[in-house]
């Protein structure tokens, strides 16, 4: 088993610390509910451990300076006024007070840092929001320090964490903002974007984004080589984005406000680099019918029942002449006839627009259970006229009894690095040195996919995984296996006499 780092216990006893007092909070919320009370909580106590940090140091240099905005803007830290610093909320914990202390404490960090105006949760005076459990979640919180180079990794790790927790809580309904990490690394690894404007339409809490950061730290780029664009329809969940990203520093245009990207592009003139989305999958009530003459239908006017294909002509239309998309659909977008999908398929397919197909494993998502694949698009292919076709179903490990994750290399050694394999056979078809291998890839020509009927599932292209030989001669196998099989007869015979004459000899017999 692979050794663990020295910084991996205190996460975790961090995580699970946070995690219980969300449970503080249970009441009479639901899950979706809570998350957004905790999520603002561990919000404003890590910016307010970050400023005290930058103002004890300011205090200590005697200049006076501790008080001015622009001493923390250039280290990207929050200026934190005096009604919202964490001292005076942990004395109020244990009041009657303490929701619209921590509402004021909200409002007035909008109004000292405008980047998070009409962002933060500030509605934690409510009736329904129990005020005792409230403070109890604020009194373990006042344990909790976040300090040092490492608290915005560990503040980052802990949020990931709520996610998917939460995630899981809310079952079915978890799903319109949480994407397994897994899940988006891997898009992340394949599309590799080091640099340029990257857009997700159906951004939810802001995934993908947090894992190109993360792509750029481990090769070594530059984080504002990148710029963020991103459009969400739930106005919780935009918020929530926007606040999963300002804990990580990374700057992000989400549009003026919440809104529908089919109905209310918020970035209308956008031609983005790298696109990514985990958009709601076959959703059939999208208003296809107001949009029959869109101009992103350069492939077809899609099917009013079913936005899968409108979804991809939405991120082809942004996309730059160079760019790549990664994006998650449900297994039907490989071969569904259902309306014009299959007429749009064979277009975007004779258009040369597939790089790659991935069929991904089941249960890696909390709140579906259909199969679900990833498409990579690209209008400038480093291999024209192929498309590489990747079977990953029998990929990954059980996290846990119902949820399975592809390894990334962070795990047990045995688990390997699925993420890593997927990323390289991606490269090696690129460099155009890539072989097939039955049963996991294989490479198809624009005219082997049409002898397919446009169909694009990777199971028809890589066949079936080859069984090891044994170099036993198949004629001897066959007469040695039906030997033993002929043996096992005869022992099932003899048993069977044996029980009839036990029964038998008690009174009993068998018809």
């Amino acid at each position: 088993m692979a050794k663990k780092s020295k910084n991996a216990t205190p996460t975790a006893t961090i995580e699970q610390m946070l995690w219980s007092s969300a449970n503080e909070l249970r009441g009479n919320l639901d899950a979706a509910e809570y998350k957004s009370v905790v999520l603002g909580l561990v919000f404003l106590k890590y910016i307010n451990d970050c400023f005290k940090t930058k103002y004890d140091a300011l205090v200590e240099e005697g200049d006076g300076f501790e008080e001015d905005p622009d001493e923390y803007i250039g280290d990207n830290i929050f200026f934190v006024p005096p009604k919202a610093r964490w001292a005076d909320i942990a004395d109020a914990a244990l009041t009657a007070d303490i929701g619209a202390k921590i509402d004021a404490a909200m409002e007035a960090i909008e109004e000292d840092n405008k980047q998070l105006e009409g962002i933060l949760p500030k509605n934690y005076a409510r009736p329904e929001l129990d005020k005792r459990r409230l403070g109890n979640v604020v009194v373990i919180f006042n344990n909790l320090q976040f300090k040092g180079e490492e608290a915005r990794d560990v503040l980052g790790r802990v949020y990931e964490y709520f996610l998917g927790e939460f995630a899981r809580e809310e079952g079915k309904k978890g799903g319109e903002f949480y994407t397994p990490s897994c899940v988006v690394r891997t898009i992340v690894e394949v599309i590799q974007p080091y640099k340029g404007k990257i857009y997700d339409p159906a951004c939810g809490s802001g995934g993908m984004f947090v894992q190109s950061s993360k792509f750029i730290e481990r090769h070594q780029g530059n984080i504002q080589n990148i710029s963020v664009y991103g459009q969400e329809l739930n106005s919780n969940t935009w918020r929530l984005a926007q606040m999963n990203l300002a804990i990580r520093g990374i700057e992000a245009n989400f549009g003026s406000s919440y809104a529908d990207s089919f109905h209310d592009d918020k970035h209308p003139f956008l031609k983005a680099d790298f696109v990514m989305a985990n958009p709601p999958f076959n959703i059939s009530k999208w208003g296809g019918d107001q949009l029959k003459d869109d101009p992103r239908w350069q492939y077809g006017i899609p099917p009013e029942g079913n936005a899968n294909f409108a979804w991809m002509q939405h991120m082809l239309y942004h996309l730059a002449p160079t760019g790549r998309i990664g994006l998650v659909l449900a297994n039907g977008s490989l071969s569904s006839q259902q309306g014009t999908e299959g007429e749009i398929r064979k277009n975007i397919i004779e258009a040369d627009l597939v790089e790659g197909i991935i069929a991904m494993p089941s249960q890696l998502f909390y709140n579906v259970q259909i199969p679900c694949c990833l498409w990579f698009l690209t209008k400038k292919k480093s291999q024209p006229g192929k498309t590489l076709f990747i079977d990953a179903r029998n990929m990954g490990y059980m996290k846990d009894r119902t949820h399975r994750e592809l390894s990334c290399g962070e795990e047990p050694e045995d688990h390997g690095n699925d993420i890593a394999r997927i990323a390289e056979t991606f490269e090696r078809f690129r460099s155009g040195v890539l072989e097939d291998e039955k049963g996991y890839c294989a490479v198809a020509t624009t005219e082997d996919i049409a002898a397919q009927d446009y169909i694009l599932t990777p199971g028809r292209y890589v066949g079936i995984a080859e069984v090891e030989e044994d170099g036993e001669p198949f004629q001897e196998k066959m007469t040695r296996l039906t030997a033993e099989l002929s043996s096992l007869f005869a022992q099932s015979h003899e048993l069977e006499e044996e029980i009839r004459r036990q029964l038998a000899s008690i009174g009993f017999k068998l018809e």
